[in-house]
């Protein structure tokens, strides 16, 4: 050992062979990640996704059935508490499950990669991962307002209940089936996320949705249907007949603008994609 003792060759050798653990676990093939390379890009983009709606989703749910059951005082907490548990047991199954798939050697029959993603997904990917969970959130509140407003409006009536703003009477239909259009429309945010792109299948399912919602809207508007005529008479100056007609054309006029746009900004953009 070069003139030195057997005990510093000995020290020397058992250094380079490194941490035993370490050295046996490569003899034995046997993995020291909880989830390696061949899974982690998976797990971790099916945990975006998940997290990106899910937790948020869950938190409002269980803040409304909270506030409907009358404790409104707590709705707000058991609302965030559910959310925070959501993102732990996501968290958890979610990693549990590709942990077991690393040390099983499952294949999950992904494509390969190739170059032409990196295009699509960096440079030409029109919906972003942003503009995705902006517009999830933004009809998660839509729909969990609709029946928080029928509970508390913060509109108190002459008996000092609550007021709700829209008529109690559209529960029978009118109000189940527009939020029946906006979850459908979250499964189209997530299928255009999916896509990365706008195409034409699925200009025409926005379009239908957003017709299904804003032709509704627009007849109970026009119909004196959409508000609670208590709320209505609740308010001096929007029991006035000229009010009350300034704010059915406010209400139809903005509708047909938004739903218009947004069905010649999807076909634009699915046209320029295309050329």
């Amino acid at each position: 050992a070069d003139g030195r003792d057997a005990e510093a060759a000995e020290r020397e050798v058992l250094t380079e062979l490194g941490n035993p653990a370490r050295l046996a676990a490569r003899y034995a093939d046997r993995r020291l990640q909880l989830i390696g390379p061949t899974y982690y890009l998976a797990w971790e983009r099916l945990m975006k996704l998940l997290l990106s709606f899910i937790p948020a989703l869950v938190g409002v749910i269980v803040g409304l059935v909270e506030a409907t059951d009358g404790n409104s005082g707590d709705a707000i907490g058991a609302g965030i508490a559910a959310a925070i548990q959501t993102v732990v047991q996501i968290g958890f199954w979610v990693t549990l499950v590709f942990a077991v798939l690393e040390r099983t050697n499952t294949s999950l029959n992904l494509p390969a990669w190739t170059v032409d993603q990196l295009q699509e997904d960096y440079v030409n990917r029109q919906i972003k991962p942003v503009d995705t969970v902006a517009a999830i959130g933004w009809l998660v509140l839509v729909i969990a307002y609709l029946p928080l407003q029928h509970f508390h409006s913060f509109v108190p009536g002459d008996d000092g209940e609550n007021l709700p703003i829209l008529d109690p009477a559209l529960w029978n239909f009118w109000l189940p089936f527009l939020m029946a259009v906006l979850v459908a429309t979250i499964g189209l945010e997530l299928a255009k996320f999916r896509a990365g792109r706008w195409t034409w299948p699925l200009v025409g399912v926005n379009a239908a949705l957003d017709l299904a919602f804003a032709i509704p809207v627009i007849w109970l508007i026009s119909t004196d249907r959409l508000l609670n005529p208590d709320f209505v008479n609740r308010w001096e100056w929007l029991s006035r007949e000229e009010n009350q007609n300034n704010l059915t054309t406010l209400v139809i006029v903005g509708t047909v603008l938004i739903t218009g746009w947004d069905v010649i900004d999807s076909s634009i953009k699915a046209y320029r994609k295309r050329h």
